[in-house]
This record gives C-alpha cells, structure tokens and sequence, in this order.
C-alpha cells in the first residue's frame, strides 16, 4: 500500500532542511523506501512510502515526529 503525507513548514528553508534529512532517514522498521519532493510551493514537501501492510505502520508517526523537529505539521 502506498501512503502520502504532506507536511508545511514557516519557510522554504526549513522545508529543505526536512527534504534533505529525509534522503539520508531510515524508519524504524528499516526497509521503508521514502520519496520526498517540494509540492505547493516551496514551503510544503510531499512524501510517499510504501508500507507492506504486515503489522502497524509506525512510518506516519515518526514521520510527524521529524517534521516537527523543523517546526512542521501534516496537512
């Protein structure tokens, strides 16, 4: 299954600072594939993942968590 979240940040910079940690982030369960992307302008990142659907999926809630390391929040 494939999920998409989409985060918004005070400004493009901490939208980058996000989207850069993202390429070097590893989930919890170690083996989810993250594609992130600017959508909405410069302040707004698009994320994709895939989950297998076995078990919970803890990729949404620690996703959120790095989010608001930057200040940002899921829309």
């Amino acid at each position: 299954m494939i999920s998409e979240l989409q985060f918004q940040f005070s400004s493009g910079q901490l939208a980058n600072r996000f989207l850069n940690e993202l390429t070097h982030w590893t989930s919890s369960s170690g083996n989810v594939a993250v594609k992130a992307k600017l959508a909405k302008g410069s302040d707004t990142v698009s994320v994709r993942y895939l989950f297998d659907g076995k078990g919970f999926d803890y990729t949404c809630s620690e996703l959120d968590d790095l989010a608001n390391k930057y200040g940002g929040e899921e829309i």
